[in-house]
């Protein structure tokens, strides 16, 4: 199995939802190699969730 080199959010997506989810001092001295697993998937989580709601806006 190969992992991607290419990351599919932003950098600034992900700067964002680092911010609301209170981590983003980590990656600002460690990168983003630095934050715990458990971070990831919440981050991933959200960015799900406003991709939904994103979708659900233009239905509606």
């Amino acid at each position: 199995m190969s992992r991607r080199r290419r990351g599919i959010m932003s950098e600034g997506l992900k700067e964002e939802i680092a911010k609301e989810l209170g981590f983003y001092d980590v990656v600002q001295k460690e990168g983003w190699g630095g934050i715990k697993a458990r971070d990831a998937g919440n981050m991933v989580k959200r960015a799900i969730e406003m991709a939904e709601e994103q979708l659900a806006d233009k239905k509606g």
